[in-house]
């Protein structure tokens, strides 16, 4: 077997391994802003059911003081 063989080989294998590293590292890129954009929704979400919770309870009147 000769040098260039090896050497042939060896590009062959870390073009290959380079490759699936830049896949691994776009898959957890997408992972990591759709954890980021389905946290912020859910503050969004939960900031509104408690703005609509909160105005619920003020149209019923729960959170008047009506102790005399």
């Amino acid at each position: 077997m000769g040098r260039g063989t090896k050497m042939a080989k060896l590009i062959l294998f870390l073009n290959a391994f380079l490759s699936y590293l830049l896949v691994f590292v776009l898959i957890v890129a997408v992972v990591v802003v759709a954890c980021i954009i389905g946290v912020k929704w859910r503050k969004n979400k939960d900031a509104k059911a408690a703005v609509d919770t909160g105005m619920g309870m003020q149209a019923d009147g729960a959170g008047e003081n009506t102790a005399v």
